[in-house]
């Protein structure tokens, strides 16, 4: 391995980094940490401008993948990110969606394909620390799932063993956050009713190949559980440079001061364990420093 510090993120879509991994990314940046962050594909299938969905007959995909690579970039200055690495793939979409047979598409790439491109960056990176998410992508989105698949492809050709950490939520913070989740839905079914709107509750399909995905990870299960409220500002400022996708989100419903009493920790759990690491870690590079 590099003497350089090195810790590598992989997403799968801009906007990913800034959620489960930017307090992470800017805090490692402070401490002089080498942050590399690779970002799987370009996101053609998020939101267009005005909260147009795909599908819509004023939806451009490719207009919004243009949109969204200026708004990583910004991200990824606000995070001070030291190198931004950009796979290219287009947007596989959701779950059951004609994009994920598009054979451009990240989800229909075979994998050694991509894990062959993320090698290369990891061979010329030698990250200490990989982090990107579990085997059902935390929620189950295509891209998320494929991005575990390749990162895991990678690593097990390296000529050494990084660190791999998931992203995780414990499952006493997300009891919260659902209770959040629910309010804010009832609030606005109520405010369109007096609009004269009325609007089910959005469907959530939570489950891959038929098996419900839990969300949260016990709280005892939790491997690092990292205090970035130091860097509250830059992960604001970063969710906020995504304005396209997450204008709307939970997080920019807070103002600055309330999302620092929320957002003060970012969780994980330990995939590999090269530095036979005890319990739960503050620090993500526990073991290299």
């Amino acid at each position: 391995m590099s003497d350089t510090l090195t810790f590598m993120a992989v997403h799968a879509h801009p906007d990913d980094e800034a959620s489960s991994s930017g307090g992470i990314l800017a805090l490692l940046a402070s401490q002089g940490v080498r942050t590399v962050l690779v970002t799987c594909t370009n996101g053609e299938f998020g939101d267009a401008p005005g909260g147009v969905k795909p599908g819509d007959g004023d939806h451009d995909a490719d207009d919004v993948a243009v949109l969204r690579a200026k708004e990583l970039e910004r991200a990824a200055t606000a995070l001070r990110v030291t190198r931004l690495v950009r796979l290219g793939y287009r947007d596989s979409g959701m779950r059951g969606w004609p994009q994920n047979d598009d054979p451009r598409s990240f989800w229909a790439t075979p994998v050694d394909v991509a894990a062959g491109r993320l090698l290369e960056v990891m061979r010329e990176e030698r990250p200490q620390v990989v982090m990107t998410y579990n085997e059902h992508g935390f929620y189950g989105h295509p891209d998320h799932v494929q991005a575990h698949r390749i990162t895991m492809a990678a690593v097990a050709q390296l000529d050494y063993e990084p660190t791999v950490y998931f992203n995780a939520i414990p499952d006493s913070v997300m009891a919260t956050w659902r209770e959040r989740w629910e309010r804010e839905e009832r609030e606005k079914i109520e405010a369109d009713a007096r609009l004269g709107i009325v609007r089910e509750p959005d469907p959530v399909d939570l489950s891959v190949d038929g098996e419900e995905i839990e969300l949260g990870t016990p709280d005892d299960q939790i491997d690092a559980a990292i205090d970035v409220s130091a860097v509250n500002d830059a992960k604001y400022d970063a969710l906020a440079a995504h304005e396209s996708q997450l204008a709307d989100s939970f997080w920019m419903k807070m103002t600055r001061e309330e999302f620092a009493a929320v957002m003060r920790t970012e969780w994980f759990v330990r995939a590999t364990n090269p530095q036979d690491l005890a319990g739960c870690v503050n620090d993500i590079m526990a073991g290299y420093r």
